[in-house]
């Protein structure tokens, strides 16, 4: 699948959970295996992270309550992970200082987009890092492109405030 990446991205970001997010992509998978015959043609992309999504919201309702997880719970390597900016990315700056503040800038960021309501997250998500078009992401979430385009500025103004650029 040539959109499996994508698919794992979007997982992780609404489950906030590397492992939960395995589990979702893998159901999303087969979901879409057993209903390839109803694919319509267009954009096998969306189609599938409208997939992950629904998905990704069944499995909620089924394995997880909406309970908070402090950091003092987390194995101490997670912990590690967390504090130092959790991104699995190769990094290529510069100097050291470079890298401390981009690790800094890049956890500033990640908290914040992680405390977004589920509706704004995945819309700025959808759009901004998957980089998915209007109504791509509408079509995805359900909703009309007003309410995409409504649900994408109120969380780019809440990312902002967050990170101190009113």
């Amino acid at each position: 699948m040539p959109h499996l990446s994508d698919a794992l991205a979007l997982a992780r970001w609404l489950t906030q959970n590397p492992a939960d997010a395995e589990d979702v992509v893998q159901e999303a998978c087969l979901r879409a295996y057993r209903s390839i015959d109803t694919y319509a043609g267009g954009n096998s992309r969306a189609w599938l992270l409208t997939i992950v999504r629904n998905t990704a919201f069944s499995w909620f309702q089924k394995n997880r309550q909406r309970d908070t997880v402090s950091i003092e719970t987390l194995q101490p390597k997670d912990q590690t992970f967390l504090e130092i900016g959790g991104n699995w990315t190769h990094n290529d700056s510069a100097t050291p200082e470079a890298a401390l503040i981009e690790k800094a800038d890049a956890a500033q960021l990640q908290v914040a987009i992680s405390s977004l309501p589920v509706e704004f997250r995945e819309t700025l998500v959808l759009r901004d890092i998957q980089g998915l078009e209007y109504r791509e992401v509408a079509q995805i979430v359900g909703a009309p492109i007003g309410t995409v385009m409504s649900r994408l500025s109120r969380a780019r103004r809440h990312l902002a405030l967050a990170l101190g650029k009113p």
